[in-house]
Formats: structure tokens, C-alpha cells, sequence
């Protein structure tokens, strides 16, 4: 693990002018720091704002960093970045957590055809791996493989929705896919994602099972998005196969949300535009050799990112603290891994690599949720250590 945590791979391609946010734990303060990134070291953002939700929450967080003037040198990004992996930290040196804290994580579900079409075969399959196949072939078969040039809400829509219902193969994936209202659940708690080189977690109970690369937003109280970062949404098909109902034990277990590695903060060299145009790629490593790779192209999001921003807070939903929203992948994995049929489930010791040029690397390694680091720095522990250092 400590040999992917490089500088070169784990900072955007252009980091000379890249405007990046962290958080490191400090064991001298017995809490998290809310840290400027720059490739030769991280700096303390502490005078400027005690939390990442406070910072996103400014008028200008771009200009309130860039006006700070000298800030106090923590320690090499190399070094932290090292320091990050799971399996071979110091806990008397700084790592790398995830880069929000206070804010609601939520996340965007169906927002890629590739997705629909996976969701729709995973509650037919009712969670059975080894039927997939079989049911994939027959969904392809009604419905097409191709719904990218339908537009969610359109009149459009409501006519194959028509359609669709008369051959019954409708379903409430296609609902939220292809329907007026996008699908926004809550991924995990506030303070509980993971960041770089921390283990992410898949429940013991589950034989099938998958990483799901994505974009994060960060959005801040007012419902105005001022950065980015990358996201796994550990996501659980058997057990949401089973039914939408168990959405919650599928996708919020112990480190089953990781972000990461920083937020890159909009400013004039990066913005929504860029977003838009990312390209996600995915790469797998397991223990056994086994390797698989995959992507994901924001250019074919059937939902402008925001447009599922505007679902997510407004008049009728308000996250005062913020929150970070995973915008959804078209990244479905069906390589057979544990024999012919069976398609791809995780296998613990996976390690699992996003990245896209813009943003950097996020990479962790796979285990089963109850054998993950357990979570118990909360919300009510950072206010704490927050006030001891006379930051509140």
C-alpha cells in the first residue's frame, strides 16, 4: 500500500495550481487539522477555519486561504502520504483523513445508463450473482442497452416509462434513472468516511459486491458547490438485490465510504466545467493476481451534477453543515473473478485504485467491516478536541 501513496500519483496532474484541502490527524493535538495541500508539504489552515465545513461555508474560501498569509509547515506530503497507509503507520506522525467532517454524505444512485441497467438486473436477480447473466441477457432484450439519449423527466421518458410498464419490465430503478426525481440517499454519517490509504469496509455476510468510483461534490450550507474529490461508494448488490429496502445495510457500513484524497476547491483553473468533462478510471489489484479495470466518463451522466445538487438540498432539504454528494458511476464490473457466470465480487486484501488527472488518486485496501479500524471520532469528539485548542 505505502508504495502507492506517491506524491506523483496521489496529486492532480496540475497540483502547481491546484488549490487543495486535507485534513491530517496530529497525535500531539489528539485531533484532526484542517491542512492546505501543495506537493512539498502541508501547511495548517487552523487561523483560517477550525473545520472543512466551516471553510466551504465562507463567501470566498479560495480567497480566504490565498489572503491567510504565512502558514505554519506540518510536515512533506510525502511523507504523509506514507505515513496514510493502514498497514504501515506511525501513529505518532501526521496521515491523511478524509477531507470533509461535519458535512451529511449523500450520494446520487441510477445516474448512468450502465448503472440503470446493473440496478435493474440486481433486483431482478434478487440478489443472485449467479443469475445475472441470464437476467441481464433477458432486461437487454426489452428495454435495449441504450436509454442515454432519453432525458430524465422528459415527456419522452414518460412514454417509454408507458411502454415499458405494458411489457412489464418497469422497475424503480427506471423509476429514478429515467423518471422526474433523481434518487438521493444518505451514504454514511457525518465523520465517518475514510480517506487515503485507510481500509474501506464490505459487510462479512455479503458474497457479492463491488467498488463504485465517483466524483464527490462539496457543497456547503447555502447549496453553492465549491470543490471536488473522489469517492468510492462501497456498494453491497446482494444485499440490495435482496431489496431496496436494505439500501441502508447495503451502502452504510464501517468504512464502507471513502473520500478523498483532498478537495480540490473551484477556483479560475478548475471548476464545475471540468467536472463535467472528467474521465474516472478504476483499477482493482487482488491478493490472488487477479486484476480488472474499468471507467467512468462524466461526459455520459444522464443528470447534469447540478441538477442532482439542486435535489439534493434546497427549500426542502437543508444541510447547514454541508454536505459531500457522490454523483454516481457508470462503472457496473461483471468480469467473472471466482468462476464462470459469477461476475465480480471483492475478496478481502483488494486493493482498489480511482483516479482521474484532475483530482489525483484515492486508493484503499478491502476488509470486512467488522475487522476494519472501528469508528470513534465523531462529531461530539472533534467539537471537544476542537475546544481544548480554543478553535471553537
Amino acid at each position: 500500500m505505502k508504495t502507492r501513496l506517491a506524491v506523483p500519483l496521489c496529486l492532480p496532474a496540475d497540483h502547481d495550481r491546484a488549490l487543495l484541502v486535507g485534513r491530517v490527524f496530529v497525535a500531539a493535538l489528539e485531533g484532526p487539522v484542517l491542512v492546505r495541500v501543495q506537493a512539498d508539504g502541508i501547511y495548517d489552515l487552523s487561523a483560517v477555519a477550525a473545520t472543512s465545513s466551516q471553510l466551504l461555508g465562507m463567501a470566498d474560501p479560495v480567497a480566504a486561504i490565498r489572503s491567510a498569509g504565512t502558514l505554519a509547515r506540518i510536515a512533506a506530503t510525502a511523507d504523509v502520504l506514507a505515513n496514510s497507509a493502514f498497514d504501515a503507520r506511525d501513529p505518532a506522525l501526521p496521515w491523511f483523513l478524509a477531507p470533509c467532517d461535519l458535512q451529511a454524505l449523500k450520494a446520487s444512485g441510477v445516474t448512468f445508463v450502465a448503472s440503470t441497467l446493473e440496478r435493474v438486473i440486481e433486483e431482478q436477480a434478487r440478489g443472485d450473482p449467479a443469475k445475472a447473466v441470464a437476467v441481464r441477457r433477458e432486461i437487454v432484450a426489452v428495454i435495449g442497452d441504450n436509454l442515454s439519449k432519453i432525458r430524465p423527466g422528459s415527456p419522452e421518458a414518460a412514454q417509454v416509462k408507458e411502454a415499458l410498464i405494458r411489457q412489464g419490465a418497469w422497475s424503480q430503478y427506471l423509476e429514478v434513472g429515467i423518471g422526474p426525481d433523481a434518487e438521493i440517499f444518505t451514504k454514511s454519517q457525518p465523520m465517518s468516511a475514510v480517506g487515503v490509504g485507510a481500509e474501506v469496509g464490505i459487510h462479512p455476510k455479503s458474497e457479492w459486491n463491488n467498488p463504485e468510483p465517483e466524483i464527490v461534490l462539496a457543497v456547503n450550507g447555502q447549496g453553492r458547490t465549491v470543490g471536488a474529490a473522489l469517492g468510492n461508494d462501497v456498494n453491497l448488490r446482494d444485499f440490495e438485490g435482496r431489496s431496496a429496502l436494505l439500501l441502508g445495510k447495503a451502502k452504510d457500513n464501517n468504512a464502507s465510504c471513502a473520500i478523498g484524497p483532498f478537495i480540490r476547491l473551484f477556483d479560475e483553473h478548475f471548476g464545475i466545467d471540468d467536472v463535467r468533462r472528467c474521465d474516472i478510471a478504476m483499477r482493482v489489484d487482488g491478493p490472488e493476481g487477479f486484476e480488472m479495470t474499468g471507467a467512468s466518463s462524466m461526459a455520459m451522466i444522464s443528470r447534469d451534477p447540478l441538477d442532482l445538487v439542486s435535489h439534493a438540498i434546497g427549500a426542502n432539504h437543508q444541510y447547514p453543515d454541508g454536505l459531500m454528494l457522490f454523483l454516481g458511476t457508470m462503472f457496473a464490473p461483471v468480469k467473472d473473478r471466482l468462476g464462470p457466470g459469477k461476475g465480480f465480487t471483492h475478496v478481502v486484501g483488494d486493493i482498489v485504485t480511482v483516479t482521474t488527472p484532475a483530482l489525483g488518486a484515492l486508493v484503499n485496501r478491502v476488509n470486512h467491516s467488522d475487522k476494519v479500524a472501528p469508528w470513534t471520532f465523531g462529531a461530539g469528539a472533534l467539537m471537544q478536541n476542537l475546544a481544548r485548542r480554543r478553535l471553537l
